[in-house]
């Protein structure tokens, strides 16, 4: 694990580096209280420091207080070096951030044990970040298929338009249904219906761009939010789209299976950020229930809307 030693006594910071290299740390070293500050802000620097009190152009104190004024990046551990003793300057290190201390000259096994709490509360730390990432994976994310749930992308759809409408640049849906699911479901079983839509909204996914977004409208219901996407593109992204799902067939637990889509497409351009989305997405589902009285497995197109 990386820890900075900043302290600009040469002697003293070669003492310290040798005993956390016997302890298995990677030592960075800083000369002041500048360069440690600027070294702690880097997205890949260290998450422990002991950083002495009395420093040129910044003191421990002071290099603490910028550390905990970011707002952004994972959780430091400071400890303050000092031969200050008295519980003013005690407590004044630890109210500008430090989590703990250490008096100079050190005991080896101190240093030891503190620099062991250090590292426990930085995996609890963690383990906090990673449990609030899941949550809100969770609140965002359909469990079936790992896409954007229902409500998420349409918060998506909105924000784009609301892009597009400082950009000017159109915005086009596509909202897609898989070809006789209910079928599939009747005959083959649920199961392999889910092993479907995984396998389907994994192709969705490969089919479209890095910023484009697609989410679980709902059953076996998809919609697909292409930014920058005007009437002219929206054909052929759309058709693209519709041939990833057919081939090649879909490997399931009963065999391989010729699995089909049905497209309606709608592109917005012009978007009054004062008028509801729902009257776009229900043209898409005019469109896509057209394409599935069609004969499925095709793309119909609707018009923009000029009144709603």
């Amino acid at each position: 694990m990386k820890i900075l030693v900043a302290d600009d006594n040469v002697l003293s910071q070669r003492i310290m580096q040798r005993m956390l290299r016997q302890l298995g740390y990677e030592v960075i070293t800083a000369s002041n209280g500048r360069e440690a500050a600027d070294i702690l802000a880097d997205a890949d620097g260290p998450r422990l420091a002991l950083v002495d009190w009395m420093m040129p152009e910044l003191d421990g104190p002071g290099v603490c207080r910028e550390v905990r004024n970011r707002h952004e990046g994972s959780y430091v551990y400071l400890m303050l070096l000092t031969a200050k003793q008295t519980s003013e300057d005690v407590v004044n290190g630890l109210k500008a951030g430090a989590d703990d201390y250490l008096t100079k000259p050190c005991h080896p096994a101190e240093l030891e044990a503190r620099l062991h709490t250090g590292r426990r509360v930085l995996q609890l730390e963690d383990k906090l970040v990673e449990a609030r990432e899941e949550m809100r994976y969770k609140a965002t994310h359909d469990g079936l298929t790992s896409l954007w749930d229902r409500s998420a992308i349409l918060a998506l759809l909105r924000s784009e338009l609301c892009r597009s409408r400082r950009t000017h640049a159109p915005v086009s849906v596509l909202l897609c249904d898989v070809d006789n699911f209910k079928q599939i479901n009747d005959v083959h079983g649920h199961p392999v219906g889910d092993e479907v839509l995984q396998e389907v909204s994994a192709r969705l996914m490969h089919s479209v761009r890095a910023h484009d977004a697609v989410g679980r409208y709902g059953g076996e219901e998809f919609l697909v939010v292409l930014s920058g996407c005007g009437n002219h593109d929206v054909r052929e992204r759309a058709e693209q789209v519709r041939r990833s799902i057919g081939d090649p067939p879909i490997l399931t637990a009963h065999g391989p299976l010729f699995v089909s889509v049905s497209l309606g497409a709608i592109t917005i351009e012009n978007w009054d950020k004062s008028m509801p989305i729902e009257p776009y997405l229900k043209q898409a589902d005019m469109a896509l229930y057209r394409a599935k009285a069609g004969g499925r497995n095709m793309v119909m197109y609707a018009e923009s809307l000029v009144e709603v």
